[in-house]
């Protein structure tokens, strides 16, 4: 009876697995964009975007280009966007020409943005400030842990994730 009971939890054991299995949500690897698949979601958001060199091309750092940027990243600027009520654009994406490491712009981390005062306004009286970066500016840390550096010219953000989209 005991090799019978044994037998039967392993079997209930495996189905139990390959069922739950069967029906669990894949794990989540990072979805990167096409410069096309993103600007099609930003035009739907309303969100613009600018590129002094007039271009998307990602190897040329006049250009403004969305290729291989996160689509947690996207999900971060439409959040921004909805939560503010401001209306953004972009001037920095996943070019060439920014600072390298693993959460950079290039990795797709990171878009730049254009201060306005509505957003301004918006970082700095809903985000927690972290302190001046010496080099880079007045940092500001999301809920969602995602960071807002005020560079002078333009917003550098990293999203670590969507900001709670």
């Amino acid at each position: 009876m005991s090799r019978l009971s044994t037998r039967a939890t392993a079997l209930i054991t495996a189905f139990t697995a390959a069922l739950v299995l069967g029906f669990a949500a894949p794990a989540s690897a990072a979805t990167f964009l096409t410069h096309t698949q993103a600007t099609s979601q930003l035009s739907a958001a309303g969100i613009s975007w600018t590129s002094s060199g007039g271009c998307s091309d990602r190897n040329v750092a006049t250009c403004t280009s969305f290729e291989q940027v996160r689509q947690t990243t996207i999900d971060g600027i439409k959040t921004l966007r909805s939560a503010s009520g401001c209306a953004i654009t972009i001037t920095g994406g996943t070019e060439t020409g920014h600072s390298s490491g693993t959460y950079s712009h290039w990795n797709g981390y990171k878009l730049d943005i254009r201060p306005t005062t509505c957003i301004d306004n918006y970082i700095t009286s809903t985000f927690t400030y972290v302190g001046y970066i010496s080099g880079w500016g007045y940092q500001y840390r999301s809920g969602a842990g995602n960071l807002y550096t005020d560079e002078g010219n333009h917003w550098d953000i990293l999203y670590y994730n969507c900001g709670g989209c």
